[in-house]
């Protein structure tokens, strides 16, 4: 089992309802999915920055907490943490609003080391960032030459939607890092003006990754393979909150690669009963991430998890 490497953005998330705070937890779409990790006892590590404040040692503590390796988060001067207010709906989906106050040089940290075997989780608005892109790039370049499994969750929001024809070089070339992708209905209505998966699949991304996930918040789960395609229904729950939803999705998914061994090399050879555990443990995590008004599973779900997961 190899090593689980994250890298994306750190915010603060103030959580509304009704127009009142009623949670205030770290968040980011690759770090739900670390903490998450974390918590599940497998070797995680992040790559991201914080500020050298008040909020941004809290971060450093959370992921601390759940057992995840933050050498490489950057902590500058500077600037401050970037905050972010999640209002929740009748439906508790959320809207956001973020606060940002980054300075100049950003992302100075050494990265990790890489190995066969290991699986890197990126994402969202991070890794196409021209301001960090040259750094984003190289990482994801070195990860790709060493032979880890790359999972890239497009996770594109609307709010980024004017910049789609600047950042299309970027997101192409993630796309072509990618060894399994993740998109949502919203991430190609907002890129593309188009939800069919299987007309996404064959149109955008099969050239560039045979290997594609495409959720559509309470509808079934797409997977298309080089091989096959399959639906996946999703688990009914009582809905607290959708925050955290697809990043728990995606952390199931890597927790199922990770403890079934599945390297690059292997994803080709996967068989439809493998597919189906993988998918299911990506159901699960989201599933239970949907009934919490935190943006990761709970410690005390994570050890029963592991426990039924090796029985």
């Amino acid at each position: 089992m190899g090593r689980i490497i994250g890298i994306g953005e750190t915010v603060f998330d103030i959580l509304f309802k009704d127009n009142q705070p009623v949670k205030a937890v770290p968040g980011g779409s690759v770090y739900n999915s670390m903490i998450s990790l974390g918590r599940m006892g497998l070797d995680a590590a992040f790559i991201s920055e914080v500020g050298d404040d008040r909020v941004g040692r809290l971060i450093l503590s959370h992921l601390e907490d759940s057992g995840v390796d933050a050498s490489a988060v950057c902590c500058f001067s500077g600037g401050k943490s970037p905050l972010s207010l999640a209002f929740l709906n009748e439906r508790n989906d959320a809207e956001y609003l973020f606060y940002k106050d980054y300075p100049n040089n950003r992302l100075e940290v050494d990265f990790p080391k890489i190995g066969e075997g290991d699986i890197v989780l990126y994402g969202s608005y991070f890794v196409l960032n021209p301001v960090l892109r040259a750094k984003t790039k190289a990482f994801l370049e070195y990860a790709h030459e060493q032979g880890a499994l790359l999972y890239y969750d497009i996770n594109f929001r609307k709010t980024h939607a004017p910049e789609r024809i600047k950042l299309a070089e970027a997101l192409i070339e993630n796309l072509e890092f990618a060894d399994i992708v993740r998109g949502s209905a919203d991430d190609f209505t907002y890129l593309y003006e188009m939800t069919d998966a299987d007309k996404i699949y064959s149109e955008k991304i099969k050239f560039y990754s045979r290997n594609f996930i495409f959720t559509s918040g309470d509808g079934d789960v797409r997977l298309f393979t080089a091989n096959s395609s399959s639906r996946y229904p999703i688990k009914k729950v009582k809905v607290v909150s959708t925050v955290g939803a697809g990043d728990n999705f995606n952390a199931g998914v890597a927790y199922g690669l990770s403890t079934m061994g599945i390297t690059r090399e292997a994803l080709s050879s996967m068989t439809p009963e493998q597919w189906d555990k993988v998918m299911g443990c990506g159901l699960d995590f989201s599933a239970h991430a949907c009934t919490l008004i935190e943006n990761y599973v709970d410690k005390q779900w994570a050890a029963g998890y592991k426990l039924k997961d090796e029985s």
